[in-house]
């Protein structure tokens, strides 16, 4: 078992350190509104600190899921941030979609004051926290990852290593890029089965037993069709995400024209006031367009 600290308690943090304390874990938790931690510790035990510093005082591994790359520095590298006070020999592990160049500049930060440094996105949205079954892609020196893989996966299902500092991130990155094509397709497959006259659920039911089959059909396209947009990763947070992989494609040269478009797309729905629906409210957009037509 490790002393852990756990920094941020949002939708994602919240039960991934709940998870943790489950595991036989010494966790100590830290989140902007000091109430919300406090409530976690009447809820799972463990501290509650005021400051990421003191949270990664003698700690062995330290967590973080926060907003963005300004939130991260924010916990890690700003006055009162835990890499003040995280030991030598010790681990951070950033749970953050972030920017590959925030997880490598990081590293070198950790790096030179001699404690490890893994960026380690995560997929599987607020569900897959909840039951401890997210999917995590790591970015980091061997070593450290083995140290601590087997504590991660107290939330997770599948972790692995996928190369040197950031490479957790790019990883991310292309997960968010397929999903923003899946989530497109399928509502153009249903809005377009709606005018036609067909059997929605009947429809779904049948092809997603075949080669179109995914995730998002299983478990977005039942409540897409009902209209309902109130089950995951909020609209403001995926654009969030594909501004990070269309910036990175920049850099990279690579040429993201579906991404690109879809992105436009959440616009709409922003602009609609779906911020905060899940991402599958794409199938709204498509909807309001044809009433407009």
């Amino acid at each position: 078992m490790a002393r852990v600290a756990f920094l941020g308690l949002g939708v994602m943090g919240y039960p991934m350190a709940r998870h943790l304390g489950q595991k036989g874990h010494e966790v100590t938790v830290y989140n902007r509104t000091f109430a919300k931690a406090e409530k976690w510790v009447s809820e799972n035990g463990g501290r509650a600190a005021r400051t990421p510093a003191e949270a990664a005082e003698g700690q062995e591994i330290v967590f973080a899921c926060v907003g963005n790359d300004d939130d991260l520095r924010s916990v890690t590298t700003a006055s009162g941030g835990a890499f003040e006070t995280m030991a030598k020999g010790a681990a951070f592990v950033d749970h953050t979609t972030a920017s590959a160049l925030v997880a490598r500049e990081l590293e070198a930060v950790a790096t030179e004051r001699g404690f490890g440094f893994v960026d380690a996105p995560v997929s599987g949205g607020q569900a897959g926290a909840e039951n401890g079954v997210l999917t995590v892609m790591c970015g980091g020196e061997a070593e450290t990852y083995a140290r601590v893989e087997p504590v991660i996966m107290s939330y997770a299902r599948s972790c692995r290593l996928l190369g040197p500092a950031g490479s957790g991130q790019l990883a991310k990155m292309m997960n968010q890029i397929c999903i923003a094509g899946l989530v497109q397709g399928l509502a153009e497959a249903i809005h377009f089965g709606k005018h036609a006259g067909l059997d929605i659920e009947a429809v779904l039911d049948v092809i997603s037993k075949g080669a179109a089959g995914s995730w998002q059909m299983e478990n977005r396209g039942k409540t897409m069709n009902e209209g309902k947009y109130e089950f995951g990763f909020a609209v403001d947070w995926m654009r969030k995400d594909l501004s990070i992989c269309l910036d990175e494609a920049r850099r990279n040269g690579a040429t993201l024209p579906v991404t690109a478009i879809v992105d436009q797309f959440y616009g709409e729905v922003q602009r609609m006031g779906g911020n905060r629906w899940d991402t599958s409210s794409l199938l709204a957009r498509l909807q309001q367009s044809a009433k407009k037509g």
